[in-house]
């Protein structure tokens, strides 16, 4: 049997993962746990686990912080970063936390199951869209050495207020009643942030607003 742990801060999604996981007779799941802080405590108590699939964005303490210090403690766990999001800098860091693999928690059951198996014969799964990133981050390691000296992003007080409404999930019209600005107002507000962060969606932007404590 492979003993699986698997960390989110969402039950939701951790119960999403383990129905994927469910049809595979040879994968178990041990535990799981909300945070990185959970984990630990759970793996001093019993740390006979084959294979972590471990989330990101955690409070407490996050997947990337969690990856390092579980790879000091106990290097024979295998890691897979599950996650919504694949930055370059998320990737990046999670590859010198010394994650094992990196997938996207859209993946379906086959390609889940087949990466963790992979990724336990020591290979390294990665969707395809992770795995160009990756390539692209080893041609260009400059590129995200330090990607907020790079990078300067100026978003006007208004921008801000916008972003942030967009990061709770609100729609534009009720962004419009909160801020008190017609709902075209907001939509050329969001535009001008998508240019100046140079993205194209609203998780994109709340993400490298983010990532650039901008919000």
């Amino acid at each position: 049997m492979l003993k699986i742990a698997i960390v989110d801060d969402n039950t939701f999604l951790i119960n999403a993962v383990k129905e994927k996981l469910s049809f595979f007779d040879d994968i178990t799941v041990k535990h799981t746990s909300l945070n990185g802080s959970d984990l630990l405590t759970k793996l001093e108590e019993n740390h006979n686990l084959d294979l972590i699939l471990m989330d990101i964005e955690m409070p407490v303490l996050n997947g990337i912080e969690t990856t390092q210090i579980v790879k000091q403690k106990y290097p024979h766990i295998k890691i897979i970063m599950l996650t919504a999001f694949d930055n370059d800098e998320h990737i990046f860091n999670a590859i010198k936390a010394g994650a094992d693999g990196y997938l996207l928690k859209e993946i379906n059951p086959k390609d889940l199951y087949e990466g963790i198996v992979e990724t336990l014969n020591g290979g390294a799964a990665m969707n395809p869209s992770i795995a160009m990133k990756t390539l692209k981050l080893l041609r260009n390691p400059i590129d995200i050495q330090n990607p907020r000296d790079q990078e300067e992003i100026s978003l006007s007080t208004r921008e801000v207020e916008v972003l942030e409404q967009l990061s709770k999930g609100l729609s534009y019209t009720v962004i419009a009643d909160h801020l008190f600005l017609s709902p075209s107002t907001v939509r050329k507000h969001i535009e001008n942030i998508y240019k100046k962060l140079q993205v194209h969606s609203k998780i994109e932007a709340v993400q490298k607003a983010r990532n650039h404590n901008i919000i």
